[in-house]
């Protein structure tokens, strides 16, 4: 089905579109007909007097701007059922525009290959459960009307971001498992390891990465002073959704009460809840005006919340997020930084439930940064979908190697071989069997595990 509206800036408003609201009532403007076809430019500049936005009828647009507004309100109603839920809800599907912005620079490689994840690992769980204290420290003294212990938490951060320098999957596994001691801020934990994982794939510089991971960390500060049923209502009113906004400047009046902040610190958190297309909030800023930091802060905000509804029993399958963030690529996002962080965490980022071409299912335990569809594996089900009472480790780049050199030499064909690939990934709900956060643990902690990567199937 057609999505009937689409919400376009008026400053994107092009002839033979038709008008059918307003982001105003009528009444305030000069405009007699309410609902009317764009015949000239005269009548864009008076829409650009009165408004910043308003919605086009794609069925009644005419000429070519009108094909273009039903195929592409066509292609993402088809593209993804969750998209086309909330656009029936809303009367209008957000729809890419051309916005001129430089492309940021981003320098790969810019850091030493990571380590191995078990040598970083046990330091990652201890700078992680310095955070999560770091942040019930924060807390306490916002409730008490103290001062916020703001250095030392940069200085915590700042140990972090060198951690995910060293080893990127360490604390990757720490943001993917939900524990069941979860506590209400570790949204903000597991964004600021994203973000810092994906300032290190760009090759942001070391201080920027502790003021990003900063600043993420802190971004919900001022969600303190909401009310309850404003912050966790499922559907808000517009009344108590323009309560809700008001979060971004409580937590920067918080945070600019410390006078050793870093002012980059603070740009990041004013502006991590604009949108590139300037639909966001609390300033409508729009491209190249959204500081570099905050667009990187917007893009892990969503993504976590995205995999992590709140309420939800079990996260919800990378894919999924990564499908939400690429629909709303030079809508919500600029699409280079979407890309970019795609590629940073990887399709099948680590603590990923996956299902393997020969039925069996796994988790993904840690990356082959080079090679991002073949990473290493615990299988924890046979064939039949039945647990293993062992999980066994499998390397797929490795096995991939070595059936590769067996067709270079001539002695088997691909077919003979049968190359291992990820079908999918899974949704957690669907196997609750798999305790992900059992496999972390046997995989990180234990010294030796045996190595299947060349008989891990029967047969073979």
């Amino acid at each position: 089905m057609a999505i009937e509206q689409a919400k376009v800036f008026v400053e994107d408003l092009q002839r033979g579109m038709f008008v059918s609201r307003l982001d105003r009532p009528w009444t305030r403007t000069p405009f007699a007909l309410q609902g009317f076809y764009i015949r000239d430019l005269e009548e864009i500049r008076q829409l650009q007097k009165y408004c910043r936005y308003v919605y086009v009828d794609v069925i009644k647009s005419v000429g070519d701007v009108g094909v273009k507004l039903r195929k592409i309100t066509r292609a993402a109603g088809e593209s993804s059922g969750n998209q086309q839920a909330a656009s029936a809800k809303g009367g209008y599907h957000r729809i890419p525009v051309a916005i001129h912005c430089k492309p940021v620079q981003v320098r790969h490689n810019s850091y030493a290959a990571p380590e191995p994840v078990r040598k970083e690992a046990a330091r990652a769980r201890q700078l992680h459960d310095r955070i999560i204290r770091g942040m019930h420290e924060v807390m306490v003294q916002l409730k008490a009307d103290r001062p916020l212990p703001t250095t030392q938490v940069s200085q915590t951060v700042g140990l972090m971001v060198d951690s995910v320098l060293r080893s990127p999957d360490a604390f990757s596994w720490l943001a993917r498992v939900r524990d069941k001691d979860e506590h209400t801020y570790s949204h903000s934990v597991r964004a600021c390891v994203w973000a810092v994982v994906f300032g290190r794939h760009i090759g942001l510089r070391r201080v920027e990465l502790v003021q990003l991971g900063v600043a993420t960390l802190l971004k919900d500060v001022g969600k303190l002073f909401l009310p309850d049923e404003v912050l966790k209502a499922e559907k808000r009113n517009p009344r108590a959704e323009l309560e809700y906004r008001k979060f971004v400047d409580y937590s920067v009046k918080l945070l600019s009460s410390d006078p050793s902040i870093d002012q980059q610190i603070l740009n990041t958190v004013q502006a991590h809840k604009e949108q590139y297309d300037g639909s966001g909030y609390p300033r409508g800023l729009r491209g190249g005006q959204i500081p570099v930091l905050a667009r990187l802060c917007g893009i892990v905000t969503f993504y976590d919340e995205a995999t992590n509804p709140r309420g939800a029993e079990f996260p919800v399958p990378p894919s999924k997020a990564v499908s939400q963030l690429y629909e709303l690529r030079n809508c919500a996002f600029q699409e280079q930084l979407v890309v970019e962080f795609i590629q940073s965490i990887g399709l099948y980022p680590t603590g990923t439930q996956v299902e393997l071409s020969t039925g069996e299912l796994a988790v993904v335990v840690e990356q082959s940064h080079q090679r991002r569809l073949k990473p290493k594996v615990m299988v924890v089900t046979d064939r039949e979908k039945k647990l293993l009472e062992k999980p066994r480790l499998f390397d797929m780049a490795a096995d991939d190697d070595r059936k590769q050199a067996l067709v270079s030499k001539g002695k088997k064909s691909l077919a003979e071989v049968g190359l291992i690939t990820i079908t999918q990934d899974l949704d957690p709900s669907r196997f609750p069997q798999i305790d992900v956060a059992k496999v972390r643990d046997q995989y990180l902690c234990e010294q030796r595990l045996p190595s299947f990567i060349a008989r891990f199937l029967p047969g073979r």
